[in-house]
């Protein structure tokens, strides 16, 4: 008896960067791209794991114990307490692509967390689940927003304000977002490290630059809230000229911004720590796969098509 789970990927809509400074950012799942766990029962003794993805295939003594898949199991189990360890064969295949802004590790925490809480009859609540990930998140990122692990788990947009409980909300009406991929991996420490040097030699003028990113985000809220999303594009493009002004776009990220622009995207900016990663377009449905092959050919390595609704 196999017990599977799975959780979407996320990213950034408003408010990168400037949510450091306690101003606030949106995330939304990105439902199209997935990490996938399947736990059965073993005839082998031990707790073996298949990611072929990342070409793993090991049992879990052999794993350092800081692992991040090693400190879901291990983390999991003691919780429970989980004694003797199980026989269990775990099988993990994520489609979202690694180190790009995309929540693809909060989403393989969810996802094995889920598949392992069903096949011990551990049950848990989505509160539960995302304050695991939480921990889980902190083990490897030191100081994480919790941003990734709650968008990953309720699969809802987020709203979120450092140090105030993050608040999920609901999309009146659906809109479609299509994201190009620069392929250079963000050096997401570096430009956080960047802008802080920025605000530290002028206190004034950035605290009002993220005064606007975050007016941004508000009234961003507001409009998917209302189903007025047409509204968002404009708003993105304010944004994606704040995140310039703060020295955290890069020429391949604007080339693909101009060009989904340029294609009848309804406004484009870049997505997460920026320097590389992601860039958003958002459009009209009839003209996601136009949008899409003017990025492509603008140089984007990967695009997805998602639907927020």
């Amino acid at each position: 008896m196999s017990h599977t789970a799975s959780a979407p990927g996320k990213i950034i809509l408003f408010g990168e960067h400037a949510v450091v400074y306690g101003r606030p950012a949106l995330a939304i799942p990105v439902t199209q791209v997935h990490a996938d766990v399947q736990v059965s029962g073993s005839s082998r003794a031990g707790i073996w794991i298949q990611a072929p993805d990342v070409n793993l295939h090991t049992e879990l003594n052999t794993l350092p114990s800081d692992h991040p898949l090693a400190s879901v199991i291990h983390n999991f189990l003691f919780l429970f307490r989980v004694s003797p360890f199980p026989n269990l064969e775990i099988r993990i295949s994520s489609t979202i692509p690694v180190a790009s802004g995309l929540g693809s590790g909060a989403a393989v925490t969810v996802a094995l967390t889920r598949a392992l809480s069903s096949f011990l009859s551990r049950p848990m609540a989505d509160e539960e689940v995302n304050a695991f990930a939480y921990e889980i998140e902190k083990l490897h990122h030191g100081t994480p927003s919790g941003i990734d692990n709650t968008v990953v788990t309720y699969a809802k947009p987020v709203y979120f304000i450092k140090g105030q409980p993050i608040e999920t909300f609901k999309v009146g009406a659906a809109f479609t977002i299509v994201i190009g991929d620069t392929g250079i991996s963000a050096p997401t420490k570096e430009s956080v490290g960047d802008v802080r040097k920025l605000w530290e030699a002028d206190n004034g003028k950035w605290e009002s630059v993220f005064d606007r990113v975050g007016k941004i985000a508000e009234e961003a809220r507001k409009n998917i809230e209302s189903g007025k999303w047409e509204l968002l594009g404009e708003l993105m493009d304010q944004n994606h000229l704040l995140l310039q002004e703060m020295t955290v776009s890069s020429p391949e990220l604007d080339r693909l911004v101009s060009a989904a622009r340029s294609a009848g995207a309804l406004g484009a900016k870049l997505s997460g720590g920026g320097r590389g990663g992601n860039m958003i377009a958002l459009v009209n449905v009839n003209l996601a796969e136009s949008v899409a092959k003017s990025i492509r050919e603008a140089g984007a390595q990967r695009v997805i098509i998602t639907q927020v609704s």
